[in-house]
Parts: C-alpha cells; sequence; structure tokens
C-alpha cells in the first residue's frame, strides 16, 4: 500500500486475484451512538479449529481493539473487519459468517445482509 501511495509500485510484487471478497464489520453494543469499551474478546485464537482465524479464506481486521494482559478488548464502535475471500461470492459470504460465528464480546453485533443484492444477481 506504502509503494503505491508512494507512485513505486514498480518496487512490489503485486498479484490479482479473480476471487471474490466480502467484508463484515464488528461493532460495539450501542454502536452508532454510545457504546461501552473493554469488552473481552474471544474466538480470535490463531489455534484450534473452533478460531475465527483459521476459518478458510478468512483474515480477520483489527480496527477498534486493544490488548491489556495477553487479552483483546473492544476499544472502538468498528471493532473487527472479518473478510473472507473464495471463488464465488456465495461462498465468501458463508466463510465470513462462519468467522463471526466464532468470535464473541458483550455486545457485539453485525449486519446479517452483507452481499445480499450480489447474491440475487447471481
Amino acid at each position: 500500500m506504502e509503494a503505491s501511495i508512494d507512485g513505486r509500485t514498480s518496487d512490489g510484487d503485486f498479484k490479482w486475484s479473480d476471487d471474490a471478497a466480502v467484508c463484515i464489520v464488528m461493532a460495539s453494543g450501542g454502536y452508532l451512538g454510545t457504546y461501552e469499551s473493554g469488552k473481552k474478546i474471544s474466538g480470535l485464537d490463531v489455534v484450534g479449529k473452533n478460531a475465527a482465524g483459521k476459518t478458510e479464506g478468512t483474515k480477520v481486521f483489527h480496527a477498534g481493539t486493544s490488548k491489556h494482559d495477553g487479552d483483546f478488548l473492544t476499544a472502538g464502535g468498528r471493532v473487527l473487519g472479518v473478510t473472507a475471500r473464495a471463488a464465488d461470492v456465495e461462498t465468501a459470504v458463508d466463510r465470513a459468517y462462519e468467522a463471526c460465528g466464532k468470535i464473541k464480546f458483550d455486545g457485539a453485533h453485525y449486519r446479517k445482509d452483507i452481499a445480499a443484492r450480489a447474491l440475487k444477481k447471481s
């Protein structure tokens, strides 16, 4: 990204993918309005088959998080971006929602209609 911003794209080894990508934002309870911070987040572990990070084709991006004594805590309204890639939109959506289902924190919520219009077209 920095190479692109600096106009140095020839310095990078960029690869394009034909995969579909879907990102679901997990938010704190009360977001868009007043929300509480400091809620412990579970399910992010990179070990264990039930960890969100082990869902095939999925990456979890931290946005409104902090780390204290080894635990991740909520620290903002938009807490996580759960992103999944797959050969088609439907599989990417399924993977992203599967990963979201593994992540828990008090008040967590996210939209249930991500990519619904794209799925109707296919």
